[in-house]
């Protein structure tokens, strides 16, 4: 059976790849179309973009402390 830190491992580099994930996946939805069409009349990006990138942030964030945890 596992142990309880390497359990914490595991899950750290888990969050930290769906971070990354995430992160990329806003990245790639920031150059759509639509997006753009938005971010040319608002000056900002949309609200989905956002929620990608501040959930990839977080996620990679508390699996970065998770992996760096003793």
């Amino acid at each position: 059976m596992a142990s309880s830190a390497s359990t914490k491992k595991i899950i750290g580099i888990v969050l930290a790849v769906v971070g990354v994930g995430l992160a990329f996946w806003g990245y790639r939805l920031s150059g759509g179309f639509g997006s753009q069409l938005n971010q040319a009349f608002s000056g900002s990006p949309t609200d989905k973009v956002m929620a990608f990138y501040i959930g990839g942030a977080v996620s990679f964030a508390v699996g970065l402390f998770l992996l760096l945890k003793k």
